[in-house]
């Protein structure tokens, strides 16, 4: 069996919303084994001196990745409009997500809280677009919404961005196969492959 790929994404990055959106099918026609790995890049960024997104603090750059973004979102046949407020407030959806790990459609909560924001436009921090994104998933969303604010959920998502700190991680999305790091979405085959490689 292929290396498992670690996925490292945060809700509020443009390029994570390309890389959840294609990436289950892709490592699954693959047979390669894969983890959802949400975390907070606020932290990151904090630590380094900046209070927002590179992309709003470096003109230049930010311009190049909307178009860049519009771009590969439409090669990959995915909607995609600049939302309104970037970077959006994430931490809400991402303790969702980091409470409903170990059930089988935290990938599809993942992908139409990015759909929302990304592809509708929609503020990821209203809880009415997080209801909706849970009942996509045919489950009720009262229980998980609780569990976001529960003191177990809040620590885990802290120890998980904790550990991305750790790991070095300074972007998302970003891949772990091993101790090697790949970052991303442009990067995403590449890990695939280097998986596979290593059986």
């Amino acid at each position: 069996m292929a290396q498992k790929i670690e996925i490292w994404f945060e809700f509020a990055s443009t390029y994570s919303y390309l890389t959840v959106s294609r990436a289950a099918p892709l490592l699954e026609a693959a047979s390669v084994p894969f983890a959802w790995k949400p975390f907070l890049l606020g932290p990151i960024f904090k630590a380094k001196g900046w209070d927002t997104s590179p992309f709003n603090l470096d003109k230049a750059k930010g311009d190049y990745m909307w178009r860049d973004v519009a771009r590969r979102a439409e090669r990959f046949g995915l909607p995609f409009q600049r939302p309104p407020i970037f970077p959006m407030h994430t931490v809400q959806a991402a303790r969702i997500m980091t409470a409903a790990l170990e059930q089988p459609w935290c990938g599809a909560f993942a992908r139409a809280v990015f759909t929302a924001e990304f592809a509708r436009g929609e503020d990821i921090s209203d809880p009415a677009v997080l209801t909706r994104a849970l009942e996509t998933c045919k489950v009720d969303p009262a229980p998980w919404l609780d569990a976001a604010q529960s003191d177990e959920t809040k620590a885990a998502l802290r120890a998980r961005t904790d550990e991305a700190a750790a790991l070095g991680l300074f972007g998302a999305p970003s891949f772990r196969v091993g101790e090697e790091l790949f970052w991303g979405d442009d990067r995403l085959e590449d890990a695939l492959i280097w998986a596979q490689e290593r059986r």
